[in-house]
């Protein structure tokens, strides 16, 4: 059982307006009653496919700088997973929008998933291995409750469907539970101003999945 006061639980504190925005948001309500257009779905698709290459490589240098094989490799097997993961979700939802990945290749990275990655990499380079998981947290622990949420709801769509299965399974509920205790782990001996360091990284990618879907849902372009 979670204790309370941990680490993780004063980190989720401070992002909770964020995840109720998060899920009041257009783009997510209509995954749940089936009124999101294809075309919104399909961006969305291209950018997290841009995004999950480099969070990947966030992972993989977030690992890099533990103090334990163990915590290496448990960040080594998710960088993994992502890609696994990405490439699965692709197959199966691409050709049933009539779609062809090379169709999303040709579309570029938006200005919101180059600044999220680029934030997520600097965090994974530039700071301490805390500084890390926190940047990276958000991403696990915020589908994780989203594709929760939504599961509760369902939708109308399949291809929808499919997509909130994937986050809100006991698979990836599981994965996010290993890195939700290493956080806790790792947290609790923390100085106050590298803890209070990762609490802005938190709060700051948090942040940045509300503007990841708003972007989606804008199908937002570079405006020159």
């Amino acid at each position: 059982m979670q204790v309370t006061d941990s680490w993780t639980t004063r980190l989720w504190t401070q992002v909770e307006p964020t995840y109720r925005a998060i899920l009041a948001h257009p783009f997510l309500t209509g995954l749940t009653d089936g009124s999101l257009e294809q075309t919104r779905f399909a961006y969305y698709l291209a950018q997290d496919a841009h995004y999950l290459r480099d969070y990947a490589r966030a992972l993989a240098v977030v690992g890099a700088k533990a103090a334990t094989h163990a915590d290496t490799g448990l960040f080594a097997r998710h960088a993994a997973e992502t890609v696994a993961v990405e490439l699965a979700l692709h197959e199966t939802l691409l050709p049933q929008l009539g779609l062809d990945p090379a169709e999303l290749d040709a579309i570029a990275p938006s200005p919101t998933t180059t600044a999220y990655t680029s934030y997520l990499l600097a965090a994974a380079y530039g700071g301490t291995f805390a500084e890390g998981v926190a940047a990276v947290l958000p991403c696990y622990w915020i589908y994780q409750r989203v594709g929760a949420e939504l599961a509760g709801r369902g939708s109308p769509d399949p291809r929808y469907a499919r997509w909130i299965d994937t986050y809100g399974g006991d698979a990836f509920a599981a994965t996010v539970s290993e890195v939700l205790a290493l956080a806790d782990r790792i947290g609790a001996a923390l100085a106050p101003d590298e803890s209070a360091r990762a609490a802005r990284h938190f709060a700051t990618t948090s942040r940045y999945e509300w503007m990841f879907w708003d972007a989606a849902w804008r199908r937002e372009a570079w405006p020159v």
